[in-house]
């Protein structure tokens, strides 16, 4: 396991989590503390209000998010994002602006940040510590 074993979720491993799957969930045993971002559930709760089954899946967040540590965006984050973002447009490389929040939190707090999405890796020059959780840890 990667660095302190501390790992921040991106919306994308918390998807799979929903959904059953074991290779996530094998990894996650791994962790010592599991925090997940706020953008995160924001994420999700779009994702439900989209969703063909809307009670059930607002529900299935709610419960995710009152039973799992909630890191929210302060001004340490937003000196974080400004940093990630202005980095990102040197090099041309362009990710959505809510996983740039969500590398900004882990990167504020040392955490491992588990992904699914392979433009997480353009982070990893920054020293970020990202995992893809498609593969083991």
């Amino acid at each position: 396991m990667k660095a302190n074993g501390r790992f921040l979720l991106d919306t994308s491993v918390i998807i799979a989590i929903f959904g059953g799957d074991n290779s996530v969930v094998k990894n996650m045993i791994q962790a010592i503390e599991i925090l997940v971002p706020s953008i995160a559930i924001g994420e999700l709760y779009y994702g439900a209000y989209r969703s063909g089954n809307v009670t059930k899946n607002l529900n299935q967040v709610g419960k995710f998010a009152v039973n799992n540590l909630i890191l929210y965006c302060d001004i340490n984050t937003a000196k974080e994002y400004g940093f990630i973002k202005n980095y990102l447009r040197r090099k041309g490389t362009i990710i959505p602006d809510n996983d740039i929040w969500i590398s900004a939190i882990a990167k504020q707090y040392d955490l491992v940040l588990a992904v699914r999405d392979q433009h997480f890796v353009n982070l990893d020059d920054l020293g970020s510590l990202v995992t893809n959780m498609e593969s083991s840890l």
